[in-house]
């Protein structure tokens, strides 16, 4: 089966996620900069999802670049990754609107966390497919960054009982873990 038309349907999903949480932001009540402060939460987890969907995208499009073919599973796989991210609107104007509350963050987490995973599940299936002697099995063979990223979910999600700046610090990190594209992909299409 081609990998054009998943390839295609998931770039439009990618889009319309960030579509839908740009127009969750608000313009102020205000004129002036002083009416922008309440709105500096909601800006922040704006910007911190942003970056997330946006790795997303950078890193499923290098998956895909290396598979050859798909099938019904990694189909499944992919949808699955795509619904985990379609939340990420949801969680992040909740987060927005309660910066501070404990459940906000947690969703935050679970939504990231679940992606994660769901990515995982997703570069399994494209192994499955795939022969043991491709350039994407052989990319993949490690996936340590990905098993760390739900390691800090965790924690983070956790650690939003005790105090929500930690996850916040961890959610951080996670991005900034990520923001290079995996280069075992990279690597191997050279």
């Amino acid at each position: 089966m081609s990998k054009g038309r998943l390839e295609a349907f998931s770039d439009g999903v990618f889009a319309i996620i960030i579509t839908i949480m740009v127009l969750d932001l608000r313009a102020p009540e205000g004129g002036d900069l002083a009416a922008l402060r309440p709105l500096l939460p909601a800006f922040v987890g704006y910007v911190l999802s942003f970056a997330f969907v946006g790795i997303y995208w950078n890193n499923h499009h290098h998956l895909l670049q290396a598979a050859k073919q798909v099938n019904g599973r990694v189909l499944w796989a992919n949808t699955h990754l795509l619904f985990w991210l379609s939340l990420i609107p949801f969680v992040t104007n909740w987060l927005g609107e309660h910066p501070g509350d404990i459940w906000p963050v947690v969703l935050y987490g679970l939504a990231l966390w679940l992606s994660g995973l769901a990515y995982y599940l997703l570069t399994r299936a494209l192994v499955a497919q795939h022969g043991r002697e491709s350039l994407l099995v052989q990319a993949l063979q490690r996936d340590s960054k990905g098993l760390v990223s739900l390691v800090i979910y965790t924690a983070a999600i956790a650690l939003a009982f005790v105090d929500t700046r930690l996850s916040y610090g961890l959610y951080v990190l996670n991005a900034l873990i990520w923001f290079v594209p995996d280069r075992r992909i990279e690597s191997k299409l050279r």
